[in-house]
């Protein structure tokens, strides 16, 4: 082991003699001005007006906004913050912040501590570098942030820098959005409305509010730095553009729940301390299946809760790493040929009271309720799976769908055997009435027993019902989840709309009404549902025969953020305007042609200063070998399997400085088209395959050049020394 890794583990051995031991709820959430914290700092009167500000989606008043500013401050000060920094999250799918002091002058050699309402409600970072799909041209730089009273504020250290952070939304001089938040925010309000109103429809009279709830499991790769340092494709763009697989990967299956090494276990409880101080519930930590693969996952939180802790996550795994001399791989696939990483979004709803909807329930009333929004979330899937398929659209993730460690690009539903048979049920007409013993003959009340037992887990379905909640599992484990969730909020509320429609023109008994419409529903969405191996080559053949999209590129899957169908539903739901979602569509294809350029330039400089020199220098010296041991014999015979390899070797030299020379001239005649569609589906059809073509050029000669001349750091080293 490095010296580096020996003083790491030194230090923390003197930390544990030195430091006791806290229970976690002694110090949960510290560094986070949780609702408790409000409650105690602030005057019971302005709590109140906060709360329910919070809970009506109501503006603060400006004297109401100045005593939670200041009270705030105080409670950062205590914490040991100098600045504050309103924390954003803009279309590059990280975080954005920017930090004023506290510090005020007031005279001569004198400060004073100040933060008033105004500077906690709102915001004025330079919007004009941010990407805006057109919203915003460069010399347009204004933009506002605005405070997001439903996610508390929370201190962030960085060194000796301490940084009260305070969530907002980010928009533009004219009112758009610039950011993944606020039309998530929309989103929830959206689903919360459409929700509200059918269970008003089912004869439920207390519920005020319903909330899409998740629980996002995080994948990452962990390796050394010093590894990390010398490959210019991870530091640039997070995945290697070459390597050659190693003896050993996941074939022994021995990593997946395997016993975590000390040195990860160590990374994994400050990783745990740091996001317990914010108030995020870490729950679960594991060895994944591939080799320095590990896993995060929480408890089930808020929508917008969530998401905003999902981005902290990230942002604590690279941090914490770097401490411990290891960096965090957020990539999709930072490594070919061995499984890659997915961020498994756990989705559900529930309302005020603390009803899970996605839970099957005790009674036949509730059970009733449970099929309603079962139906309509599949239902919503069906419609829109090509819009779904575009929120998980990316560079990265179009390496992982499709291979046998992620869901196809087909997006269909998993619901099990025993949801299927109710629904066919359901749909041939044996329940007309839903009276209690029909539901009882189904044995839908039966199912809470075993709620969470129901199906067993598909781990190939992109959309499955796993209990009381839906998994979306084709959502990449860099993406910020924002996305996905503005997109599925809304679909499920257009379709929990039109279903109240269609019951409410039923008349009559509203049981029978609802299950008259669940029956005509089933048998629309029955292609969507699949219970089998999405992995295999049948289903693909199948899903084809039932019309459901299979767009296996981004560039393709993007279009259907711009369809007719698309912008009408979004534009319906107020989440995001036409222009609004056009800019994102822009984005999202600038985003993915920008990455590719950053790997075809990192694959360029590999090859040409690395890989090309070092096989040339094995070149000069197997030449001089065989030259050696024929003048030494006499005979050329004796050295005809080292003429063969270095034949090899000179073969492939040529052919990666060839293969090189074409992926420019295909960057080129690309960056030559104006249209930006047309330009990076040209990237997509004529360059990736040419860059796959180069690795294995590449990745050929690795096994062939000596171990001692070959620059680059190898899998086997990589994955395997930590």
């Amino acid at each position: 082991m490095k010296k580096t890794n020996q003083i790491i583990a030194a230090e923390r051995e003197y930390k544990i003699e030195k430091e006791k031991f806290v229970a976690v709820s002694q110090y949960f959430g510290e560094d986070t001005f949780s609702h408790k914290v409000m409650k105690e700092k602030l005057p019971k009167d302005v709590f109140k007006k906060i709360m329910e500000a919070i809970n009506e989606d109501t503006p603060l008043d400006a004297e109401m906004a100045n005593v939670a500013a200041h009270a705030m401050k105080e409670w950062a000060l205590e914490k040991g913050a100098t600045h504050f920094a309103h924390w954003f999250q803009p279309m590059t799918g990280i975080t954005a912040e920017k930090h004023d002091a506290f510090a005020d002058p007031v005279g001569p050699g004198e400060v004073i501590e100040r933060f008033s309402g105004k500077q906690l409600v709102q915001g004025e970072p330079d919007a004009s570098s941010f990407p805006s799909g057109g919203i915003r041209a460069t010399f347009e730089a204004r933009g506002y942030t605005t405070w997001d009273m439903s996610s508390p504020a929370f201190i962030k250290r960085n060194g000796i820098s301490t940084t009260l952070c305070i969530p907002t939304a980010f928009i533009s001089y004219t009112g758009q959005a610039l950011d993944k938040k606020t039309p998530l925010l929309r989103s929830i309000r959206t689903l919360s409305k459409s929700a509200v109103s059918m269970l008003k429809l089912l004869g439920v009279k207390d519920v005020k509010k319903v909330f899409s709830n998740l629980g996002p499991e995080q994948e990452y790769f962990l390796i050394d730095m010093d590894y990390y340092y010398k490959r210019q494709d991870l530091v640039l763009g997070g995945r290697t553009v070459v390597g050659a697989p190693p003896a050993k990967g996941q074939e022994l299956e021995d990593q997946y729940f395997g016993s975590i090494k000390e040195r990860v276990s160590s990374f994994m409880h400050d990783v745990e301390e740091e996001l317990f101080k914010l108030g995020i519930p870490a729950k679960t930590r594991h060895n994944e299946v591939a080799p320095s693969q590990y896993e995060i996952a929480p408890v089930y939180e808020e929508a917008n809760l969530a998401i905003d802790h999902n981005q902290l996550v990230m942002e604590t795994l690279r941090s914490v790493a770097k401490k411990h001399h290891m960096a965090a791989l957020l990539h999709e696939k930072p490594f070919a040929k061995i499984n890659g990483s997915g961020k498994h979004v756990n989705w559900s709803m529930s309302d005020n009271n603390g009803n899970n909807l996605l839970n099957p329930g005790s009674t036949p009333q509730d059970n009733i309720h449970f099929l309603v929004f079962l139906i309509a979330t599949v239902r919503a899937v069906y419609k829109h799976a090509d819009v779904l398929r575009a929120s998980v659209a990316s560079y990265g993730n179009d390496h992982r769908l499709g291979a046998n460690e992620a869901p196809p690009a087909i997006i269909s539903v998993f619901l099990g055997e025993q949801l299927t048979q109710i629904l066919e049920c359901i749909e041939k007409g044996t329940v007309t009435k839903a009276t209690n013993a029909e539901i009882i003959d189904l044995g839908i009340s039966s199912l809470y027993q075993v709620s969470k037992d129901n199906t067993d887990r598909n781990r190939t379905s992109p959309f499955a019902f796993t209990g009381n909640k839906f998994e979306f599992r084709a959502v990449g484990s860099s993406q910020s989840i924002s996305t996905q969730i503005i997109a599925l909020n809304t679909i499920v509320a257009e379709s929990i709309d039109e279903l109240a429609e269609k019951i409410k023109a039923k008349g009559g008994n509203i049981n029978k009404a609802v299950f008259e419409v669940l029956s005509e529903e089933i048998k629309e969405i029955k292609p969507v549902l699949f219970n089998g191996d999405n992995y295999s080559k049948e289903w693909g053949k199948e899903a084809a025969k039932r019309g459901l999209p299979n767009e296996k590129t981004t560039p393709s899957a993007l279009r259907a953020l711009v369809t007719e169908k698309a912008l009408s539903l979004f534009e319906k739901y107020e989440v995001l305007s036409r222009v609004e979602l056009k800019s994102r569509y822009l984005i999202h294809l600038e985003r993915y042609m920008k990455d590719m350029e950053i790997e075809i330039k990192c694959l360029h400089n590999i090859c040409m200063n690395q890989i090309i020199p070092a096989a040339v220098s094995y070149q000069r010296r197997l030449a001089g070998a065989i030259n050696a041991t024929k003048e030494a014999l006499g005979s050329a015979a004796v050295v005809s399997s080292q003429i063969e390899l270095l034949k090899k070797v000179m073969d492939l030299i040529n052919n990666v400085y060839a293969t090189d020379k074409e992926i420019q001239a295909r960057v080129d005649a690309a960056c030559a088209i104006h249209d930006e569609q047309k330009k990076a589906e040209m990237l997509s059809s004529k360059v990736k395959p040419k860059m796959d073509e180069m690795r294995e050029y590449v990745d050929a000669l690795e096994v062939l050049v000596d171990d001692e001349i070959w620059p680059l750091p190898k899998f086997w080293e990589i994955l395997f020394i930590n």
